[in-house]
C-alpha cells in the first residue's frame, strides 16, 4: 500500500507541487527555499506514496544516525494531502519509521509545523507518534501571536512610543534595499547579542529574488536615514516576523512601534494571525524576557513550538 522514495532533483516539481497543495505546508518548504542551504546538510527528505498517490513529505536530513526534520529550518514535520486521516497517518508513521530502521536511523528529532499554518487542521503526525513511538518533548520555543479578529490593546510603553514616532514624522515605507536593512541587523546583533543573522546578505537578496511574493521588506525613515525594518514573511494565513531591528536612534525614536502598528493594523489586517516569533535560545531554556515583553506589549499572546526525540 504505501511506497517511500528519498527526494532527488528530478522530483523537485512533483515535491513543489504537492507542497503548494496541502494542509499544512508553507513556502519554506519548496525546494528552492530548502535548496539554499544544502551544502550544509545531507539531505534525507522523503516522499511517502499510499496507493500510488504522493500522501506526505517529510522534509529532513540526516547526521550520523538521527534524522531531523529539519534543522536548517524554523518548524518541519510531516506535510500532508488534505486527505490524510487519522488512521492513515498512524500506518504512514509506522510504514516510515520500519524504513528508517532498515537504513540504520534510531533516532528522529522533530519540530512540527505550528497549527497556525494549517489551512487544515494537521496534526494526525502527533498523535501518530503518541500511539506509535516512543516520544519525548527535549525542547519548548514560546512565540508571541496576534489573532487579528481578537485583537488586545497596546500597552502603555508600545503607545508611547507610537506615539513619539507619529510626532516625529517617521513613516514606513516597502523596499528592496536588503543591505540597508542588513547593515541595522548586524549592528544590532552584534553588539547586543555577538551574534550575526542566520541568513547573509546575499541569501536574503537570492531567497527574495525566488519568493518576492512571500518575503518582503518594510523600512522606517526618519526623514532621509532608515533607523529600522523587519523581513516578513507571508504563509496563507500567516504574516511572520523573520527580522525585526532599529539603530539605537531608531529605538530612541519609536521605529518599532510605528512599524508594527503599521504591518498589524494596516498592511496585513487580512491575515488571521500575525507571527512575532519566539523568543527563545537553547531549545527553549533561555527565555529573553525583554524582547517577550516587547512582543507582549502589542498584544502578541503565546503558541508553544515543541520539539519532540522519537526513539526508533
Amino acid at each position: 500500500m504505501f511506497k517511500i522514495e528519498r527526494y532527488s532533483q528530478e522530483k523537485e516539481r512533483e515535491w513543489n507541487d504537492f507542497v503548494s497543495r496541502s494542509k499544512n505546508g508553507t513556502f519554506l518548504f519548496n525546494r528552492k527555499y530548502m535548496d539554499y542551504h544544502s551544502d550544509r546538510f545531507e539531505d534525507f527528505s522523503l516522499m511517502i506514496y499510499r496507493k500510488d498517490s504522493l500522501y506526505t513529505l517529510l522534509p529532513a536530513h540526516v547526521r550520523e544516525n538521527t534524522i531531523y526534520s529539519h534543522q536548517g529550518l524554523t518548524f518541519g514535520g510531516y506535510i500532508m494531502s488534505k486527505n490524510v486521516s487519522t488512521i492513515g497517518m498512524i500506518e504512514t508513521v509506522q510504514f516510515v519509521n520500519s524504513y528508517l530502521k532498515s537504513a540504520g536511523i534510531n533516532k528522529i528529532i522533530y519540530k512540527s509545523i505550528p497549527f497556525i499554518f494549517h489551512i487544515v487542521p494537521a496534526q494526525e503526525d502527533l498523535y501518530a507518534f503518541f500511539r506509535c513511538c516512543h516520544i519525548k518533548t527535549i525542547g519548548c520555543h514560546i512565540a508571541s501571536i496576534i489573532f487579528q479578529r481578537e485583537k488586545l490593546k497596546y500597552d502603555n510603553s508600545r503607545k508611547y512610543g507610537l506615539h513619539k514616532a507619529l510626532k516625529l514624522g517617521l513613516n514606513v515605507v516597502e523596499s528592496t534595499d536588503f543591505s540597508a536593512f542588513w547593515e541595522i541587523l548586524q549592528n544590532n546583533l552584534h553588539n547586543k547579542y555577538n551574534s550575526q543573522p542566520v541568513h547573509t546578505l546575499e541569501e536574503m537578496n537570492l531567497l527574495w529574488s525566488r519568493f518576492p511574493e512571500n518575503i518582503k521588506l518594510f523600512l522606517v525613515q526618519d526623514k532621509e536615514t532608515y533607523v529600522g525594518g523587519a523581513v516578513i514573511y507571508l504563509s496563507k494565513q500567516v504574516a511572520h516576523a523573520q527580522y525585526c531591528s532599529a539603530s539605537p536612534e531608531g529605538k530612541e525614536l519609536g521605529a518599532l512601534d510605528l512599524l508594527f502598528d503599521y504591518l498589524i493594523n494596516k498592511k496585513y489586517t487580512d491575515y488571521p494571525y500575525f507571527d512575532f516569533g519566539h523568543s527563545n535560545e537553547q531549545m527553549g531554556n533561555i527565555l529573553n524576557e525583554n524582547l517577550i515583553s516587547q512582543k507582549e506589549g502589542f498584544g502578541g499572546r503565546g503558541m508553544v513550538n515543541e520539539i519532540y526525540e522519537i526513539t526508533l
